[in-house]
């Protein structure tokens, strides 16, 4: 599964991040910083402190692989 992370700056100077699980691709990396934009000056998420998203810090997409194994 594939996994965008965007990550921002918070008011507290933290970085707090936000993932989209199965975004479409390609990733378009100006798409995704205006995204990003929109989501700070629309101010709507906060962190678990009360910190509003402040600046773009990074955006990464993650492709993680599982593996289950029978132990019976």
């Amino acid at each position: 599964m594939k996994t965008l992370e965007l990550h921002f700056v918070t008011s507290g100077g933290k970085t707090a991040r936000i993932s989209v699980e199965q975004p479409q691709e390609p990733v378009n990396p100006e798409e995704v910083k205006d995204a990003m934009q929109s989501i700070i000056d629309a101010g709507v998420f906060i962190d678990s402190e009360g910190n509003t998203y402040e600046e773009i810090k990074a955006a990464r997409l993650v492709e993680r692989t599982v593996t289950e194994y029978s132990l019976n």
